[in-house]
């Protein structure tokens, strides 16, 4: 692409001093000086120009202009131009035989030396602005750049703090298991290790179906059913023109985490936690419900590391901070989230 792009800019200016040493020709018959001579200084001072333009771009392309050194560039410029103009008259002074053209070479010679200065000046301003433009461009590519890998770090930072947080538990559980009920934790540990190989595989900024987030999340709680035994009931009710809809990648299991924490840590009696999924308006919503102590579950943890993170990737995923609100009734506990789906999301 950049070849391309150089060689259509070469075509181009090519193409400009084509047209300037044609311009010229024919202003000089016009005037009536010789076809030779008229040649001649056409195409030196195409010649000249463009070398006069190159050394000019070539120098903001290294000295880029400001308000400190406008002054250098303009006196690199008149004296780039005089010395162009000088050599130019020099040189047409030696080639030229018509006597009507020699004629009128000293009378041409500030107006000579004008038009190159103002040519080379040109020149120099448009390159200044080319490099500036193209400077911008890269400056922009590499902030966007570094702010997706803020993006994918902090993202990756909190799936590892999620993780370990569910892991350490799952491998209490076992433990317990170990002694009383062996055959129990061997299939605890097979869950575990199947919940494991597909959060392992999964992308955190992936997104999937929400029949497979729902697939996943049932791996997380038969690994649960064991812990907690038939104290845990859960009930899942997905709209059927939802499973398709889009949605991050485990995104569900440290809000269902979260849930279970606060409405079966301090009871003893079965608990219900309901999740429900509709489309609605566009947009992909859940919620999940479960009871709660208020008098226990508040003051000891507030909204739970799993809804802080929760809301914190949607944020970075979707650049919007209102896609996660959490409700409390009484005794029941509600979190739900807006998923963006089709041209309203932003990832």
């Amino acid at each position: 692409m950049a070849a391309k792009q150089k060689f259509l800019i070469g075509v181009a200016l090519g193409g400009w001093w084509l047209l300037w040493a044609s311009v010229q020709f024919f202003v000089m018959l016009n005037y009536g000086l010789a076809m030779r001579e008229s040649a001649i200084d056409s195409i030196a001072t195409a010649i000249v120009l463009a070398l006069a333009g190159y050394v000019m771009v070539t120098m903001v392309k290294y000295y880029r202009l400001s308000p400190k050194n406008i002054l250098y560039v303009i006196g690199a410029s008149l004296a780039l131009a005089a010395l162009c103009g000088g050599t130019l008259h020099e040189l047409m002074k030696h080639l030229a035989d018509d006597e009507n053209y020699l004629k009128s070479l000293n009378i041409i010679l500030p107006l000579r030396l004008v038009l190159i200065w103002l040519t080379v000046l040109t020149g120099a301003l448009q390159g200044w602005l080319w490099f500036h433009v193209k400077e911008q461009r890269q400056q922009e590519l590499h902030t966007k750049e570094a702010e997706q890998l803020l993006r994918e770090a902090e993202l990756a930072s909190l799936r590892q703090q999620l993780q370990p947080h569910f892991l350490f538990n799952s491998l209490n559980s076992i433990s317990s298991l170990t002694m009383v009920q062996p055959e129990l934790a061997r299939k605890m540990i097979e869950q575990l290790s199947d919940f494991l190989r597909g959060t392992v595989k999964k992308d955190g900024n992936q997104l999937v179906t929400l029949q497979d987030e729902l697939h996943h999340l049932g791996l997380y709680l038969d690994i649960e059913k064991v812990r907690f035994g038939h104290r845990l009931i859960t009930l899942i009710n997905a709209e059927a023109n939802t499973g398709l809809m889009k949605l991050p990648s485990l995104l569900l299991q440290p809000l269902v985490e979260n849930a279970i924490k606060f409405g079966l840590y301090d009871t003893i009696g079965e608990v219900t936690i309901r999740i429900e999924a509709k489309s609605d308006n566009g947009m992909l919503l859940i919620q999940i419900t479960n009871p709660f102590d208020p008098a226990t579950a508040s003051p000891k943890s507030g909204t739970g590391f799993g809804l802080q993170s929760v809301r914190r990737r949607l944020a970075l995923l979707f650049y919007r901070h209102d896609l996660l609100s959490i409700n409390k009734n009484e005794n029941i506990f509600t979190t739900t989230i807006k998923i963006p789906q089709g041209e309203d999301r932003t990832p």
